[in-house]
């Protein structure tokens, strides 16, 4: 079972689509080898050295392309086109899989986003629902070349979050991932299987290691409750950010919209928005006004960085 958890979360897929891949292999692989096995029967009279020196060479030429052709059937096309393709690069293109990068929006391709999440989730939900209402605006507008914009994946850290509920909700897969493999891999692969192509840190706690930057340049965007460069750093999240606003006598705080690097907040700011620090304030209610900004602008934010 435990094999079995590791690879679902390697390849950044639920436990419903992790066995229709299982099914789609297993199937592809006997469709192939029968096929083979009848090929070289009307060659071969009986099965010697030379049927089984043949026999595997056909069968791992061929097995690619059957289960291409069975995963239509199963509903994993999407999957095995990008799984065979770092396949296929890793075998014939001399090294990993070619870095991810912000995409471009010249054709109706869906440009695919993960948000990465530790908690409630309140802004997933308002970016994943301002998506699915862009989409179906733009599905209204005859001949239009708007991009869709799909929240493919939830990444979690956090067994029992509120986030993995919506994300159930919205019929979204959800990676959750552990702190010593995101460390070491960053998840880099799971994110490729599922196609992702730009990262949205909302409300997640952790360091985006830089294995992660590096498969991502330009295309990991975090939103920070507070006017960066103050207030950011290890440990400086939710109410401890209110608190230190309230604590240093500022007059305004805010959200900050950056990009990610190496280390804690401290990527070239992309957005600020801001709000009044009033004396009648409590971390309470700053962090209303605060979620109200975030709510307000994050998603916007995103699209436009996205359509260009």
């Amino acid at each position: 079972m435990k094999g079995i958890n590791q690879l679902q979360a390697k390849w950044g897929v639920g436990p419903v689509q992790f066995w229709l891949i299982i099914v789609t292999f297993a199937l592809g692989g006997s469709l192939i080898g029968r096929l083979c096995s009848k090929i070289l029967n009307l060659v071969f009279l009986d099965k010697n050295w030379a049927f089984w020196l043949i026999y595997p060479l056909i069968l791992t030429i061929l097995w690619p392309f059957s289960v291409i052709f069975v995963s239509f059937f199963t509903g994993q096309f999407s999957f095995f086109r990008g799984y065979l393709g770092r396949v296929g690069s890793r075998l014939f293109g001399g090294g990993a899989a070619a870095k991810i990068t912000a995409p471009s929006t010249a054709s109706s391709a869906p440009i695919h986003i993960a948000i990465f999440a530790s908690g409630a989730g309140s802004n997933a939900r308002k970016i994943i629902e301002h998506f699915e209402q862009r989409g179906a605006g733009a599905s209204k507008v005859l001949g239009s070349k708007a991009a869709p914009i799909k929240v493919s994946l939830i990444v979690c850290n956090v067994p029992g979050a509120g986030v993995i509920d919506i994300a159930k909700e919205k019929g979204i897969p959800t990676l959750m991932i552990n702190k010593a493999e995101f460390a070491a891999t960053g998840y880099v692969e799971s994110l490729q299987n599922a196609e992702i192509q730009f990262i949205v840190l909302a409300g997640f706690l952790w360091k985006v290691p830089e294995v992660l930057v590096r498969a991502y340049p330009k295309a990991i965007i975090n939103i920070h409750p507070a006017l960066l460069p103050k207030y950011g750093g290890k440990g400086m999240y939710g109410a401890r950010v209110h608190e230190a606003v309230m604590a240093a006598g500022e007059k305004q705080s805010g959200i900050t919209i950056h990009w990610v690097n190496e280390h804690y907040d401290e990527g070239a700011i992309i957005y600020q928005a801001t709000c009044e620090v009033t004396p009648s304030d409590t971390p309470d209610t700053l962090a209303n006004k605060i979620h109200a900004l975030e709510h307000a602008y994050f998603a916007t934010t995103i699209e436009k960085l996205l359509v260009k």
